[in-house]
């Protein structure tokens, strides 16, 4: 666990409308998704949804919702929509990270909003295996 993540803070650094008071400690679950986070190798993703069904508890909502209160003390832009698209709102912090990294990324097509790059998904999604240590998906990984 990581003692120096505070509470409220999204990716912004600010706290979102409508988000949880300030306590010492972080809920449990919340310090989980944060741990997997943590885990994710520079250049790699993880959907909402692949750090649910990895600590084999929640869902994307969920993940979503601790990312937005608590995930400025991670590596929040390794946790991704599943369609590959920026999230909005961060798409230039994220897209700074992204290049840093080498994260696979696709081209925008001409008629894309904004001509922002998207996610490529296939080549920089990240499975959670570690090391050959961990399994893939389908069981909880605590």
């Amino acid at each position: 666990m990581n003692e120096h993540r505070t509470s409220g803070d999204g990716p912004t650094g600010d706290r979102p409308s409508g988000a949880l008071p300030d306590h010492d400690a972080l809920p449990e679950y919340a310090e989980r998704v944060l741990d997997v986070t943590d885990l994710i190798p520079p250049g790699r993703v993880m959907t909402y949804g692949d750090v649910a069904e990895w600590l084999g508890e929640g869902g994307p909502r969920q993940v979503g919702r601790v990312m937005a209160l608590y995930g400025a003390a991670v590596p929040w832009w390794r946790v991704v929509r599943a369609d590959g698209a920026l999230l909005p709102g961060h798409e230039l912090r994220a897209l700074d990270h992204y290049r840093e990294e080498s994260t696979p990324l696709r081209e925008a097509s001409r008629s894309a909003d904004g001509h922002l790059p998207r996610l490529d998904m296939k080549r920089a999604r990240w499975d959670g295996v570690t090391g050959g240590d961990r399994a893939g998906f389908g069981s909880a990984h605590t």
